[in-house]
């Protein structure tokens, strides 16, 4: 068979999806594997387990992140592909693992095709990529890049009080390899949209050039808690309603900003959390991005007036704790391109994207040329047990990532 006719085994890459998304499995059909969880560390043996079996030489840094190398014939830099296997509490079946399960495809079809490549090709686990129990998000490929001091990531606490390096400890993943195990001469990495847009114009690939800026915070309210009833409207220091005035005007900014901005307010809690009960505190999380940085900042400053506006209006103490702060990064555009000509070699559609989620090929980018391969989510849907993507598209995205693969490491 000639090279551009290898094709990746659909039927295997679902089953391996299927194994992998039945750890951490919930009632609701979500998939639940919070990074360094009981779950997370089954998970990962399982991946090593195939990456042992495919020949690969596996290695595990300092703050976790797993890597099988397939060796080239040239002791060169390699050219890296890969994602994360940790999810969010109410995970689907794709995000993340599609990188790392379609890459693990990839090494099979070239170890049974026999062919060799100059350069040495690794897939990486990443560490932590959801930031759903350690933050900032993406933090193994951040640490990776040099984003974040080893020992600094090391004192992260999660949100059930765990340090995180005890957890690496604790599940056997507190690796001794070095950090960074390599600059690679490139990255790739394939994910799911997360988006409607692919699904929506009906079309197959995603060529991925830029990726949305982030901003996140954590939004404290001091009040004060006085009986429902008795106190006058006019008398109120309310947590409670400063907290719901944030969540109304990040709808207000994100409209008036236009373009590319969104904005969230993903969680509330208040205290003392009673019907009856004027809330004397609240604490909010708040999610900016927009793929212009100046604009994103625009937002940020915009949010800040805001609060302390409602402060004095209210009466009431806010304080603001940055959580996560990522600039919006543009991919190589010669990777980028590449993703595009190997898709429409291969017959299908594609559309160069911009990411509205955070991956760690933003991290990657740092360091070397990055670009991803975006496949369809039905409807947009991910982070949710509905989470979807037809096999035929799972498969589509990683023979776009076995020929953009095998073009970059020759």
């Amino acid at each position: 068979m000639k090279v551009e006719q290898l094709r990746i085994n659909e039927a295997r890459l679902m089953a391996r999806l299927d194994e992998l998304a039945a750890i951490g499995a919930t009632a609701d059909g979500s998939c639940c594997r919070l990074a360094l969880t009981d779950e997370d560390k089954a998970g990962r043996d399982l991946v090593v387990g195939w990456m042992k079996a495919l020949g690969l030489e596996v290695r595990v840094d300092p703050i976790g992140n797993i890597f099988g190398l397939r060796r080239g014939t040239e002791d060169v830099d390699p050219v890296m592909t890969g994602s994360h296997i940790d999810t969010v509490r109410t995970g689907g079946r794709y995000d993340g693992n599609l990188g790392v399960l379609g890459a693990l495809e990839v090494m099979q079809v070239l170890n049974e095709a026999g062919i060799a490549t100059r350069r040495p090709l690794a897939v990486g686990v990443f560490t932590d990529e959801e930031g759903a129990r350690f933050q900032p998000d993406m933090l193994g490929s951040l640490v990776y890049a040099g984003g974040l001091p080893l020992a600094q990531a090391y004192e992260t606490v999660g949100i059930d009080g765990k340090m995180l390096k005890d957890e690496l400890a604790r599940i056997g993943y507190l690796g001794e390899a070095p950090l960074p195990l390599a600059r690679p001469h490139a990255f790739v990495e394939l994910h799911i949209e997360q988006g409607p847009v692919l699904d929506a114009e009906g079309l197959t690939i995603g060529a991925v050039e830029n990726l949305q800026g982030i901003s996140w915070q954590e939004v404290s309210i001091a009040g004060q808690s006085n009986h429902a009833g008795t106190t006058p409207m006019r008398l109120r220091h309310d947590a409670g309603f400063c907290a719901a005035a944030i969540g109304h005007y990040m709808r207000h900014l994100a409209r008036e900003l236009g373009g590319s901005q969104v904005a969230t307010m993903g969680s509330v809690t208040l205290h003392p959390g009673l019907i009856n009960v004027i809330a004397a505190r609240a604490e909010v999380t708040v999610d900016l991005r927009n793929t212009d940085e100046a604009l994103l900042q625009e937002a940020e400053q915009r949010f800040a007036l805001f609060l302390a506006q409602l402060a004095a209006e209210e009466g009431v103490r806010i304080e603001t704790r940055t959580l996560a702060r990522f600039a919006p990064v543009t991919f190589d555009k010669g990777v980028a391109d590449l993703v595009a000509r190997t898709a429409g070699k291969l017959g299908h559609s594609c559309r160069p994207m911009t990411s509205g989620a955070g991956h760690d090929a933003q991290m990657m980018a740092r360091i070397c040329p990055t670009a991803m391969i975006f496949v369809p989510s039905v409807k947009g849907i991910s982070h949710n047990p509905a989470e979807h993507t037809e096999p035929a598209h799972l498969a589509a995205g990683a023979d776009v990532l076995l020929h953009t693969l095998l073009e970059l490491a020759g």
